[in-house]
């Protein structure tokens, strides 16, 4: 999701073919922790059944694990004003590597939470998997981005995203199969169905680490410290811009988790969690095909080419959908298609206002949510996903503009921020109980709307860059 500044030694363009292979295998990584994030839409019902939850307490899947997100970032931020980067002494792939080794842990740690059948042990294991996985956001996604040239670092991360999103787009068709079905059997009484596909992902963390360390991968140090102090909260567009990462995150988490439930509504789709998990592949899959969109619309192939690429992914993407889908649902998703690239062309590749325009269109399609029942009602928040893809990318360029020497600070501000992902999806499951899941959209719906008021105005209060605005 996020790329944190820090030191960049200059990798000449020379050495990027050297780089393919351990940028294939960083690759795999993202992949690995889209994959793993996105379960927790799995989880979340899932373990609602099993320990008889409210929506409410159900939430804390994401709490505990997005949790983790604020407090390892936190510390990370109170160590490095005090020491200077961690990650920039240790080395990028080390960095890398401890992020595997508590990755691996936490998801082990789910196999003795099943035997126990103790929901505590399970959000215990969900804040270390965090844990791990904010070590891993901290040292990736720079180590991704001097893993050649600096001219085509924005590529290689792109790239990079587009598959961490398709690991979220394939997460509720397997994770679902595998939860509610093969590992459920007849007798689906306790916590059993996580154990092996837990476990399985624990010794993938731990190949990986062990490939990371002793494949011949280039190693990256760096020897600038952060600023002392907290220079970078002086800038209002950056706050502005930490509530609209907050709200962002938490908006895109909520939605996801509570999709399974929303679904199963009689006067939605009356579907049951298995079949519904795999309409939930369609909302984070629309992240990927906005990010790939959002990558041709960063590159520099003339305008007529580029709007000509730009218009064959969604004509690719619904083709896909209808050889695999049907007819029925390839048209339903199709508009959503239209309606993004059509997003793309208005916002003419600025931040600022593709941001607001995105924004605007997800709160619209919420309030039409909101308004209607049946298939109109689960699509148009199905469809929200192709508006998320370039939310967390154009606020974060946005609120980290004309910072000099406060961006390193303030991107580890940013990725704090994520903690959104913990609290709203609480609030929305408190909503959820007292006033209905199909009335708890509402809680997303206003955190669109500052979203778009950023994209409007916000992202300009005080930024040293207000009379610009930065490609996306």
């Amino acid at each position: 999701m996020a790329t944190l500044g820090g030191s960049t030694p200059d990798s000449g363009g020379d050495d990027q073919k050297s780089y393919t292979m351990p940028f294939a295998v960083v690759t795999g990584l993202f992949f690995m922790w889209g994959f793993t994030t996105c379960m927790n839409d799995i989880l979340i019902p899932y373990l609602k059944g099993v320990f008889d939850l409210n929506h409410t307490q159900a939430m804390f899947v994401q709490f505990s694990f997005f949790g983790a997100y604020f407090v390892g970032s936190l510390l990370y931020f109170l160590v490095s004003t005090r020491s200077g980067d961690p990650i920039g002494r240790m080395g990028y792939r080390n960095g890398i590597v401890a992020g595997l080794l508590l990755s691996a842990l936490g998801t082990a740690l789910f196999y003795p939470a099943a035997e126990l059948v103790s929901y505590g042990f399970f959000l215990a294991a969900l804040f270390v998997l965090g844990l791990g996985f904010t070590l891993l956001q901290i040292a990736a996604n720079p180590y991704v981005a001097i893993l050649g040239s600096e001219r085509t670092a924005s590529s290689r991360l792109n790239l990079a995203q587009g598959f961490n999103s398709f690991g979220t787009t394939i997460a509720p068709l397997i994770g679902g199969f595998l939860i509610f079905r093969y590992f459920a059997g007849a007798d689906v009484v306790g916590a059993d169905s996580v154990k092996v596909p837990y476990l399985v992902f624990a010794g993938m963390f731990l190949l990986m680490a062990l490939v990371m360390r002793v494949a011949h991968l280039p190693e990256f140090t760096g020897s600038r410290s952060v600023e002392r102090g907290a220079g970078a909260l002086r800038h209002r567009h950056t706050l502005f811009g930490m509530l609209a990462i907050f709200m962002y995150v938490g908006a895109e988490v909520s939605i996801g988790s509570i999709m399974i439930s929303f679904l199963g509504l009689k006067e939605i789709a009356g579907l049951e969690p298995a079949d519904a998990s795999t309409y939930v592949s369609f909302y984070w899959g629309g992240l990927m095909i906005g990010r790939f969109l959002g990558a041709i619309s960063l590159s520099n192939v003339r305008t007529a080419r580029k709007n000509a690429i730009m218009t064959a992914i969604p004509v690719v993407a619904f083709l896909v959908i209808f050889y695999l889908q049907g007819w029925q649902i390839a048209q339903n998703y199709g508009i959503f298609l239209v309606l993004s690239l059509a997003g793309f062309f208005i916002g003419r590749s600025l931040a600022a206002r593709t941001l607001m325009v995105f924004a605007l269109t997800s709160a619209l399609l919420l309030l039409a949510a909101l308004l209607t029942t049946g298939s109109v009602a689960m699509w148009t928040v199905i469809g929200i996903g192709l508006f998320n893809s370039i939310m967390w990318s154009n606020i974060f360029t946005l609120a980290i503009a004309g910072l000099g020497k406060d961006t390193s600070q303030a991107s580890s501000l940013l990725v704090m921020a994520i903690v959104g992902g913990a609290i709203l999806p609480v609030l929305q499951g408190a909503a959820a109980d007292s006033f209905g899941v199909h009335a708890s959209f509402i809680v997303p719906l206003g955190a669109y709307l500052y979203i778009a008021w950023y994209g409007w105005r916000g992202y300009a209060a005080g930024s040293p860059k207000n009379e610009t605005q930065t490609q996306e």
